[in-house]
């Protein structure tokens, strides 16, 4: 590849970088904001310290255009739904009183209000909180915040780039307000949306900016005629602004489809485009328009979603066919590097030569600035870069630890038959019945319940050497002695043994199976202060012993009520890990099932009647084009059914799944051929009630009634009117009564409540059922 000329050379750059800091500190200040240990002012402190170090992190490694506005406190949709003014009617009182304190209202709710509604962004793991608008809805620009950053990087001295949620992507997110009459559509409220941009553009202007990014992830999905007309229209008004910055609209996660012509032919100055694999097609289809002449192409061929070092020559090719395509090619990740860790050099747990293999934030930048440097340049500029990342990527396809034979055999064995339990549902759930004896409206928890500092302290003792692993272990049998005593008391009818040995619910099965490795610093954002660290998943799975038999059984021990055994589920093992990227998923998937398939027929052998193998992640991992789902569903659905179909009719398989839209996934739920499961609804107001009994859906389900993502206690009147309203979609003799989730985050007293008070809820609306 020969150079750039250098009046068109090309920058790198980044759409976004993660939040939390090296240690998370954004995490300990939020939470500490919320104790009352940190005041407002230390917090912003710290926040302005933390977009400091990012912004000058990447201009250190060579990033040429900083991105701003991409930080937040909890989440950027919530940062627009204030920057648009569309705060919902319950929270103006909090925000006028006081904006932070009701920034955080809206997305965690209070004792007397209730939170904006959770799901999850696009196909990743980090979740959104939902706008709630209606046709009475008045939009206002409140720039503050995103002006404010944009000063902070032009005082670094800093090239800088703001970032928003475009309005459309905004609008077709968005839900209508609790109250809104059926039917209404946000995007009919795009023309009063529009103004407000503009002003918010016309103020980024007068900071500062050059640029102003406006990211539409929303249109890599199937897209109506009317909704391409809609963005058609948007960019053509924004475009024809003449108090604005150089427009640059992005997208993500897909190919851009019938939506790349419409934004080729707007009146902005640059499109921003995923070139990795996921979206390969924008590359034929950008050449099919005839490119962006005159325009500004930022090219993302490093992938910013998984930590797999990037194939440098590979990326180079694509590039070397882009320069053709428009008038200037910049260099990026393919998305915000918010969804993948800090940097993998602090990794010292993993053997050196692995670490080679990974790709974290900052090993992300420095490839893009490396291909950007290849492209002004030519590759002889970068051929020491090149030649060990053809090394490295040698070196990881030539590894043991990627092919286990034993687990291949065993994968290519499996039948139709293995996926299928012995009878079917309609013949079991009699046998299920007489052998667990539950009550109508049976209650139940979702698997954890609170992980306390005294937990938390048990392992990092262990870990240290402070106490041995027999001191743990009483410390984990007394937690469960605790929890068990608790349900009985409480009156649930199925317990959980409360999961205090697992750190979390893919990491503790990661740690267990071979062709896994753990991180110890690879945080990565799900949602608000929620973080995560998800395991790499590297080679062949297999399970050496069982994972869970020991604690489920010592549970089942203390109590004569069926204790459930939990499992978390091949699709979500894959979703909320970084997986390998040389095999079909569909592969991988059925080598997690068959290990997961052992624990299972184990579970059984010990006396575990109730079994819940949790796929939350199942939606999430859906295709966001239509075109691709079937395929995805086959797999995925099969994957949980070799899980549990090893197991007698009289066993009760569970799965659970929350935070997501369902209705999209309705049948596939039905193929799992789970006879029971339980899914996130509180905050929807049993919207996936309905949409299981529009579906016909002939197993049983518990819509949850506590909504664990807020501090806030349900009422047991709050909590029994929900269990009617899914009564009224959901028979009696199949409904079951449950939170949204695991209690995990909760505190023990607010868990001690809102469970006293769903039992409470069960017993008020059993006795409100007619005698059979």
């Amino acid at each position: 590849m020969t150079a750039k000329s250098a009046a068109a050379a090309p920058r790198a750059t980044v759409y976004g970088y993660p939040r939390q800091g090296q240690s998370r500190e954004l995490k300990k200040a939020v939470e500490g904001y919320w104790k009352g240990r940190v005041s407002a002012d230390a917090l912003r402190q710290t926040a302005a310290q933390l977009r400091h170090d990012n912004r000058q992190q990447l201009a250190d490694a060579g990033i040429q255009e900083v991105p701003t506005g991409d930080f937040s406190l909890y989440d950027h949709v919530l940062d627009t739904t204030v920057m648009v003014g569309a705060v919902p009617e319950r929270h103006r009182e909090a925000v006028a009183a006081d904006a932070l304190d009701g920034y955080f209202a809206m997305a965690r709710g209070t004792q007397a209000v209730a939170p904006l509604e959770m799901t999850k962004w696009f196909d990743t793991n980090y979740h959104y909180l939902v706008p709630e608008l209606g046709p009475d809805t008045v939009f206002t620009a409140d720039s503050t915040k995103q002006v404010a950053e944009l000063k902070e990087a032009l005082a670094q001295g800093l090239a800088a780039r703001p970032v928003l949620v475009g309005p459309v992507t905004y609008l077709l997110l968005a839900k209508p307000a609790p109250g809104v009459p059926a039917g209404f559509e946000p995007l009919t409220l795009l023309d009063r949306l529009l103004p407000v941009y503009a002003e918010v553009l016309a103020d980024l202007r007068a900071a500062g900016a050059e640029w102003v990014q406006l990211d539409e992830p929303a249109l890599v999905q199937d897209r109506t005629p009317a909704e391409l007309d809609a963005a058609a229209r948007v960019y053509r008004g924004l475009g024809a602004l003449t108090d604005r910055p150089k427009l640059l609209v992005a997208s993500y996660f897909d190919r851009l489809g019938e939506a790349l012509p419409v934004l080729a032919k707007a009146p902005v100055e640059g499109l921003a485009l995923d070139f990795t694999e996921a979206a390969a097609a924008n590359l034929d289809a950008l050449a099919a328009v005839g490119g962006l002449p005159g325009k500004r192409l930022v090219a993302g061929v490093v992938n910013g979603r998984n930590i797999w070092i990037n194939d440098l020559q590979k990326s180079l090719s694509t590039l070397g066919t882009l320069l053709g395509l428009a008038d200037r090619v910049d260099v990026a990740a393919s998305c915000s590097l918010l969804h993948v860790p800090l940097d993998a050099a602090v990794e010292r747990d993993i053997e050196p030569q692995i670490v080679g293999w990974l790709a974290f934030a900052r090993q992300k930048t420095a490839e893009i600035v490396t291909l950007a440097k290849a492209l002004a340049q030519g590759t002889g500029a970068i051929i020491g870069e090149l030649s060990a990342n053809k090394a490295a990527l040698a070196s990881r396809a030539d590894s043991p630890l990627t092919r286990d034979p034993a687990v291949r055999a065993r994968s290519e064995a499996v039948t139709d038959a293995d996926g299928r339990r012995s009878q079917p549902y309609s013949e079991r759930t009699a046998a299920q019945r007489a052998h667990l004896g539950l009550p109508l409206l049976p209650t139940t928890t979702i698997g954890s319940f609170p992980q306390t500092g005294e937990l938390r302290t048990a392992r990092a003792d262990l870990r240290a050497g402070r106490i041995d692993t027999a001191g743990y272990e009483e410390r984990i049998r007394a937690e469960i002695r605790e929890v068990i005593a608790f349900q009985e008391k409480t009156g649930l009818d199925v317990l959980v043994h409360g999961e205090p040995e697992r750190n979390d619910m893919v990491q503790y099965f990661a740690e267990q199976l071979t062709g896994y490795l753990a991180t110890q610093h690879g945080w990565v954002q799900s949602y608000g202060t929620r973080y995560v660290r998800p395991p790499v998943l590297a080679g062949d799975i297999s399970r050496p012993e069982p994972m869970t038999v020991r604690w489920t059984s010592y549970a089942q021990s203390l109590s004569g009520r069926p204790v459930k055994g939990m499992l978390t589920g091949p699709v979500t093992m894959l979703a909320w890990s970084f997986v390998r990227d040389d095999q079909p998923l569909a592969e991988t998937a059925r080598q997690v099932a068959l290990a997961l398939r052992d624990e299972v027929n184990d579970l059984e052998a010990s006396g575990t009647s109730v079994i819940q193998v949790d796929e939350p992640a199942l939606r999430e991992t859906l295709p966001l084009r239509a075109a691709d789902r079937a395929a995805y569903l086959a797999w995925a659905t099969e994957a949980f059914r070799l899980t549990t179909s090893g197991v007698r009719p009289d066993t009760q398989i569970h799965t659970h799944m929350c935070y997501a839209e369902f209705g999209d996934i309705v049948q596939a739920i039905d193929d799992l051929d789970a006879d029971v499961i339980s899914l996130e609804a509180a905050r929807s107001h049993m919207q996936v009630a309905r949409e299981l009994a529009a579906h016909g859906y002939p197993r049983e389900a518990g819509p949850g009634v506590y909504d664990i993502h807020s501090p806030r206690v349900p009422s047991a009147e709050e909590a029994a009117e929900l269990l009617r309203t899914g009564l009224e979609a959901i028979p009696a003799e199949r409904l079951w009564v449950n939170p949204d989730c695991g209690l995990k985050t909760r505190g023990w007293p607010e868990t001690r409540a809102s469970l006293e008070n769903l039992v409470a809820a069960a017993r008020t609306v059993r006795a409100e059922l007619p005698a059979s």
